[in-house]
């Protein structure tokens, strides 16, 4: 009939592809050994097209396959991605339709599915008969329906999906939100495939709620079909597992008495002989004791599939499947199933707050999905407790997780009853890695009663961690995985040292709540005194940091900041320390503000605690541009300590050093140079030249020197603190880093550019050895050396290190973040020179009101900023508004730092500029000229930003047609240009060429 679609198998082909979702494998195997009969080759294809590639591009790869393409549809095939059924009809109308010889279909589900699904002219496979399913399939594909010539023995193959085995018995019902764990799935059949004769035995292993019963369940649904008998038997007593499998006895047909012993015997003998089936499959769930039912494992043809927490069957010649959590995509996925009205972002912030466990993302998406209540708000009620009332059980996951819990806790109390006292002082670190070992590290007579004997004797330690690990409670990690003890040996126990556990959130938290109180204050103080004897006491020390940062996660959950105990204060101010230096500003600051307010309540107001943790506190949030609120908390320590102890007391001096730093930060420089120089004079007199803490005044002196403009001063002061520091710290040391940063610094705003770019490119690569490449003050190394190797004309790659840098502080530090906003200046100028200039426009407004939110009106940050932003303006057109923008920055620069500062110089050379281009040349020389005097007075005559306004003023003089004037003064600026910086410079050739200068305001470290 003209216009019938051609069957796909008029061709003749041999060779067809199968494309299924994993939950239909059953019919797969099935369609695919009905076209294997027949003489045809099958290939198996299973959907699961990624996310990040469209669905037309994924049906299109179905097409580099030989021979037709049978889909089979189900829900599941449409499900998987997740997409909508609008794209998926998009996708099927683009790419079915267009080839409709090659793709044929069979339906086996009633849902309702996407509209163009009617493109494939599916058969319908669900309410027929095996015969007639088959009979279907190959009227589908175009094939001879002829009956096959009678092979005499039946040939075994796949059931019909709609059939069950023969024999069935004790299966759970399949789980339709059943979700992801293909490899599991496939790595247990594969497992149980390639396993020896009478050797057929998997246990899939891992922790409560993890979902070992379901992914048993979903093995038999989707490999069932080829099995004559499928057996769930339900292991968790030996007793209940007699029982179970005596029942399968009169199931087998056997011919046995009613004691159940003899027909445990008759239903083994039958599974070993295969008689009278040879294609059997047993389930064992719940056999967390294998010492106790080993022995009831049938042996012969057949395969067994075990669930178990307890990893030692292995031990018992099963083959090990690890169970773990989710993968975060299968979390999301399941839980959207079971919680239709969340998004996908709400999805991924309960599987993260979870940790992606089966159990608990099923119970609270059930209960969320039928309540109104925010994720956010749920989140916050389960961090004080998984409540009853909070969670919602399922068929699918009956049983509460923390009932669950509590079941289990009560068997290790009864049995390992030392097991639970390790559980419970476990939680008095954070859940995730806890380092027991710490805990091991401490003299054993100072231990409580009931740890003494379990941290002084290795048999008993490893027995108590194993005993955890075969009930998946914890899992090893870390160095000590793998140790064994040979006293544990030839104890007859295996274990590991356990240097360091991973506990589960949830069960940190169920394991906390049930505790006695006796062992809540003995367990938290041996914790509180493990984190101090693991402090290495030297937070400045790069190569300790790694220890730092191990200790710190712990501080929260052993309460440290309610302990009056002197060291535990010390670790306290250590921790604060280490996060200061080490960028980890956001914690630091979280912690520094708790122990305040807990000290104050403990200790008084003006106990010396007090001054020690305001000292951190400040210091961390000064790090993230809090300025205003720093200074006062500095201020208010300086008066008091002034008072109470004296202007030259040390810790006086330390709060006065951090108030000249919270001064710089607002922009108050002259008031910090003279707190910095009188604090210069207390150091040297009490503590002399080489003490560290005198070189700290000294590089801060020189940091309040070069925020004036004093460059020379600063780069003297700089190279003296860099020398001392060599000699007096390691090369290595962070301060001395600093110090090659700060000298690098001075050279690049003195115009040397090649010595700048020689001693921070080589400190950059140190800087990366040893602090690693997210320290801020890396970062800060690498901009700086982008600036260096800008100005030296290096701009290919002074383009990738600027963008790298700006990326890693933007993540590592957010986006608001004083450095972040620092580097972003630095990325807006370059990209408005040599890149994008709606990129630099994009940022460059960012910055201007990040640093007017930040530090307000007035401050020179926000003038510097504004002047940046008119160079924009003037690039894109935007004449008058530029010129309006430079000239308020110019006077509010002017207004900041005085009108002889190079911030100012530099807004000044921009302004001259922008009043030619509106039309005001002689009021851009009276500008230009100014400015050569007042920044030859303070930069000197061959100065880069001098030599820029010379250049400048020389254009101005010729827009005024005085010609021999400009002439004469870029010759002589030429001459300069060239001595200084080189003839072929990229600043001498610019200025050569007539290309009129420009300077841009740099944000510097405060």
């Amino acid at each position: 009939m003209p216009g019938a679609r051609k069957s796909v198998g008029a061709t003749g082909t041999q060779a067809v592809t199968i494309s299924f979702a994993g939950f239909n494998r059953a019919w797969a195997a099935w369609i695919g050994d009905r076209l294997q009969r027949r003489g045809l080759s099958v290939v198996y294809q299973r959907w699961d097209p990624p996310v990040e590639t469209s669905l037309e591009e994924s049906l299109e790869d179905l097409l580099l396959a030989p021979g037709p393409i049978l889909v089979i549809l189900s829900d599941w095939y449409f499900q998987l991605g997740p997409r909508s059924h609008d794209e998926w009809n998009r996708a099927l109308r683009q790419v079915v339709a267009a080839q409709p010889d090659r793709f044929a279909a069979v339906t086996v589900t009633t849902s309702a599915l996407p509209g163009a699904t009617t493109v494939f002219a599916a058969a319908d496979l669900t309410t027929v008969g095996e015969s007639e399913a088959e009979r279907r399939v190959l009227v589908r594909l175009g094939l001879p329906t002829d009956p096959l010539p009678d092979l005499g023995e039946a040939r075994y193959g796949p059931r019909y999906p709609a059939d069950t085995p023969d024999v069935w018995g004790g299966v759970p019902r399949r789980n339709t939100r059943f979700t992801g764990r293909e490899t599991l799935l496939n790595n247990a059949y594969q497992a149980l495939q390639e396993a020896g004769g009478g050797a057929g035995v998997v246990t899939l292993h891992g922790m409560s709620g993890v979902g070992k019963t379901q992914l048993a369940a979903e093995y038999v649904y989707r490999f069932g079909a080829e099995y004559d008998v499928v057996w769930w038997v339900s292991a968790d007593k030996r007793v209940t597992c007699r029982q179970k499998l005596a029942e399968l006895a009169p199931a087998l047909g056997l011919s046995t008495g009613v004691e159940y012993g003899e027909r445990l015997r008759a239903a083994r003998d039958a599974l070993r002989r295969g008689d009278p089936y040879r294609r059997w499959l047993l389930i064992l769930d719940g056999a967390d004791e294998p010492d106790q039912i080993w022995d009831l494992v049938p042996t012969g043809p057949g395969h067994v599939l075990i669930t178990a927490r307890n990893p030692e069957w292995g031990e018992h010649n099963s083959g090990l499947v690890e169970v773990p959590v989710y993968e975060r995509e299968e979390s999301v996925a399941f839980i959207r199933r079971r919680a239709p009205r969340l998004t996908h972002a709400e999805a991924d912030q309960l599987a993260e707050a979870l940790e992606d466990l089966p159990l608990l993302l099923d119970q609270t998406a059930g209960w969320l999905n039928d309540s109104d209540m925010s994720v956010d708000q749920y989140i916050e009620l389960l961090e004080d407790g998984i409540d009853q009332d909070v969670v919602r059980v399922s068929a699918d996951f009956p049983l509460a997780f923390q009932t669950g819990w509590s079941i289990l806790l009560n068997k290790l109390r009864e049995t390992v009853p030392e097991s639970v006292d390790l559980l419970r002082l476990c939680t008095f670190f954070a859940p995730g890695a806890i380092p027991v070992r710490l805990v091991r590290d401490l003299p054993v007579d100072t231990l409580p009663e009931k740890l003494r004997g379990l941290v002084d004797d290795p048999v008993r330690w490893a027995r108590a961690i194993n005993k955890l690990r075969q009930y998946a409670v914890v899992r090893a990690a870390g160095v000590g995985e793998r140790e064994v003890h040979d006293s544990v040996h030839d104890a007859g126990v295996v274990g590991v040292t356990g240097d360091t556990l991973y506990m589960h959130r949830m069960v940190h938290q169920i394991v906390h709540q049930d505790m006695p109180e006796q062992d809540h204050k003995d367990f938290i103080d041996v914790v509180r005194r493990a984190l101090v004897a693991a402090d290495p006491g030297r937070a400045t020390d790069t190569r300790l940091w790694p220890r730092y940062a191990e200790i710190t996660p712990h501080l929260k959950w052993a309460d440290v900041l309610k302990s009056t105990d002197p060291a535990v204060h010390g670790l306290i101010l250590n921790c604060l320390r280490y996060m200061y230096l080490s960028g980890e500003y956001r914690a630091g600051i979280k912690l520094g503000r708790r122990a305040l307010a807990a000290w104050r309540q403990l200790l008084g107001e003006t106990h010396p605690r007090i001054w020690d943790v305001s000292y951190h506190y400040a210091n961390l949030m000064r790090a993230v541009g809090d300025y205003a609120g720093t200074e006062a908390i500095e201020r208010a320590a300086v008066e008091h300590l002034r008072t109470e102890r004296g202007p030259k007391d040390l810790e006086h001096l330390r709060a006065s050093g951090g108030l000249a730093a919270d001064l710089r930060g607002l922009g108050r420089y002259e008031e910090s140079l003279e707190i910095c120089s009188w604090m210069l004079i207390c150091y040297r007199e009490l503590l002399g030249e080489q003490d560290s803490r005198t070189l700290n005044a000294q590089n801060n002196l020189a940091v309040s020197l070069r925020l004036l403009g004093r460059y020379e001063e600063s780069l003297d002061l700089n190279r003296r603190t860099l020398e001392a520091r060599r000699q007096t710290l390691r090369l290595r040391h962070n301060w001395t880093l600093v110090s090659e940063i700060n000298y690098a610094t001075d050279l690049r705003l003195l115009g040397r550019y090649n010595e700048a770019e020689s001693l921070q490119s080589q400190s950059v690569r140190v800087h990366r050895m040893v602090m690693g490449r997210d320290n801020p003050q890396t970062l800060l190394a690498e901009h700086n050396l982008a600036l260096c190797l800008y100005r030296s004309g290096e701009r290919g790659k002074a383009a990738v290190l600027f963008t790298q840098v700006l990326e890693n502080c933007e993540r590592v530090l957010g986006e608001h973040d004083p450095l972040t906003m620092m580097f972003a200046a630095g990325q807006s100028c370059f990209a408005r020179e040599h890149g994008d200039i709606d990129q630099a426009m994009d940022i460059s407004d960012k910055v201007v009101h990040g640093y007017l939110a930040m530090l307000g009106e007035g401050h020179p940050f926000v003038a510097g900023a504004r002047a940046n932003h008119a160079l924009i303006l003037r690039n894109v057109g935007e004449r008058e508004q530029a010129h309006a923008l430079i000239e308020d920055s110019l006077a509010d620069m002017t207004r900041a730092v005085g009108e002889r500062h190079p911030w100012t110089l530099g807004c000044a050379v921009n302004a001259s500029a922008l009043r030619n281009l509106v039309g005001d040349p002689e009021g851009a020389a009276v500008l230009t000229g100014d400015t050569i005097t007042r920044a030859t007075e303070t930069l000197g005559r061959t100065h880069p930003l001098t030599l820029s306004a010379r250049i400048a003023h020389a254009a101005d003089l010729r827009a005024l047609r005085e010609g021999q004037r400009a002439e004469k003064a870029e010759g002589e600026a030429l001459d300069d240009l060239a001595s200084t910086l080189g003839a072929q410079h990229v600043h001498t050739v610019a200025a050569r060429s007539r290309n009129r200068p420009y300077w841009d305001f740099e944000p510097p470290i405060v």
